[in-house]
């Protein structure tokens, strides 16, 4: 590109206006670069959101009787549909690694404490599945569902009746 101009230079070939390869090459580096931050724009906010569930599942909710009598007719009728349809587990419980203190190794490991790594929510999703589910004979497995980067991302978890 010329100092004294910010347009590229063009040249006549034939009856086409073409820029030199020194200007392709720099409109190619540009656009690059607007990908890039228009990516790394994208990924702030997605980067922001997951921060914001993180913090709010960080937060225990108050376990009340009302509470309890919400959480057990919502996943009846999780249970009942997903039966319909001939299932036999469905998903209860979807957050991020982070919550858990190993940020999902031992869940991943399959070892047998996973539930002593649990913070928050999750632990609660735990203790209420221990308390109220498990008597019944649900069974409860958590797993890594998702791994960006390669690296433990979400863990899930399914509640299962067979």
């Amino acid at each position: 590109m010329s100092t004294a101009s910010s347009k590229p230079q063009t040249a006549t070939l034939a009856d086409e206006s073409f820029m030199s390869a020194d200007d392709l090459r720099a409109y190619m580096a540009d656009l690059e670069m607007a990908k890039a931050s228009k990516l790394l724009g994208a990924m702030d906010k997605a980067e922001e959101a997951r921060k914001k569930l993180v913090a709010t599942l960080q937060e225990e909710i108050a376990v009340t009787p009302e509470k309890i009598a919400e959480i057990k007719h919502s996943l009846a009728n999780k249970t009942r549909a997903a039966a319909e349809r001939g299932e036999k587990e469905v998903l209860v419980m979807r957050f991020p690694s982070a919550l858990c203190t190993d940020r999902g190794r031992a869940i991943n490991n399959a070892e047998a404490d996973w539930p002593t790594t649990l913070t928050g929510r999750p632990r609660q999703a735990y203790e209420f599945w221990k308390e109220h589910l498990q008597p019944a004979k649900y069974k409860l497995r958590a797993m890594i569902v998702e791994w960006p980067g390669g690296l433990p991302g979400d863990v899930a978890f399914f509640l299962s009746w067979s």
